[in-house]
């Protein structure tokens, strides 16, 4: 991870440099090699919360017999963050033919469905069925975060401290 404060405006001159700079900045001492623990890293710690709330959230899924992967992207359709096959690829992070894969799963489903748009055959735009909405949060019929529930609480136990996300459970 490279940091790189913003030059000083009273200390700025045509000669400084960037990694220089960031080397006086307290944030890269902690990432001195003297002492370093992978454990401590701020972006390995980040890492670690998406993954505890992504298998807390497969497990709020499994009823639904979706998994997190599929999730995502029925609820960004269900949102109007996409309507196109590419479009959804790209706000799912995801290479085209990782999307497919999972939109064929969906279909199987009958979850969504492509509709080869009449205007441009290159674009293939995708609908929720009927079924779709009802898997999707948001539907009253879908269960909703609870402050009892372990993916809830993971939040407000690293917030103050995020190490502590780690620890046993007390």
């Amino acid at each position: 991870m490279y940091y790189f404060p913003m030059a000083s405006k009273s200390k700025s001159t045509d000669n400084s440099n960037p990694f220089v700079d960031a080397l006086s900045c307290p944030l890269v001492e902690f990432y001195r090699a003297e002492g370093y623990k992978p454990d401590d890293s701020v972006g390995y710690l980040m890492r670690r919360i998406i993954a505890l709330i992504s298998q807390g959230v497969e497990r709020e899924l499994e009823p639904t017999g979706l998994t997190n992967a599929q999730w995502v992207p029925l609820l960004k359709l269900y949102m109007g963050r996409a309507s196109t096959v590419a479009e959804l690829a790209r706000t799912c992070e995801l290479d085209a033919g990782s999307m497919t894969r999972l939109l064929d799963r969906l279909e199987a489903k009958q979850l969504c469905r492509r509709v080869r748009s009449s205007d441009d055959r290159r674009v293939v735009n995708l609908e929720l069925t009927d079924a779709g909405p009802r898997r999707c949060p948001g539907n009253p019929r879908h269960p909703q975060p609870r402050p009892e529930r372990p993916s809830c609480r993971l939040l407000g136990r690293g917030m103050a401290n995020p190490q502590k996300l780690f620890a046993p459970h007390s």
